[in-house]
């Protein structure tokens, strides 16, 4: 019989392991979530992260995640991408969710999902945690220096 592995949502109980790396860099990544990145980078957004769900999950390929410092700059970052998608790429989100309140604003746009988190909402959903099985897309050096 296989061997099932529990995984713990409680962070202190789950081992902490280090994030899985893809060869891919941003710039081989389609250009709506080059993009998406670049608008969170130009908005101030920190702790910017692309999650390669391609080879765990079916729903999407990639989540785009990052985190502003309060609820003014959380929608605008998401009004950047959103207007900017929209103008030069001719893209569109499925949905929106979360953007009144701005403590986890949502953007689907089918291949990939943009998470932006306060910061208080991003340590507590810890979806690079919960998703540690994804690789990470190597970022470039300017958006990647953005950190906590």
């Amino acid at each position: 019989m296989d061997e099932v592995q529990e995984k713990s949502l409680h962070p202190t109980l789950a081992k902490q392991a280090a994030p899985v790396q893809t060869s891919s860099t941003l710039a081989e990544l389609e250009p709506d979530v080059q993009l998406a990145v670049k608008c969170a980078s130009e908005k101030k957004a920190v702790d910017v992260v692309v999650l390669d769900l391609r080879e765990i999950a079916s729903f999407t390929e990639f989540f785009v995640i990052a985190t502003g410092s309060n609820r003014r700059q959380i929608q605008a970052i998401a009004d950047d991408i959103n207007e900017k998608l929209k103008k030069q790429n001719r893209s569109k989100p499925i949905r929106i969710e979360g953007y009144n309140s701005a403590e986890w604003v949502l953007l689907d746009y089918g291949d990939f999902i943009v998470h932006l988190f306060d910061k208080d909402a991003r340590e507590l959903y810890d979806l690079t945690r919960l998703w540690s099985d994804a690789g990470r897309i190597n970022l470039p050096v300017e958006i990647a220096a953005l950190t906590k």
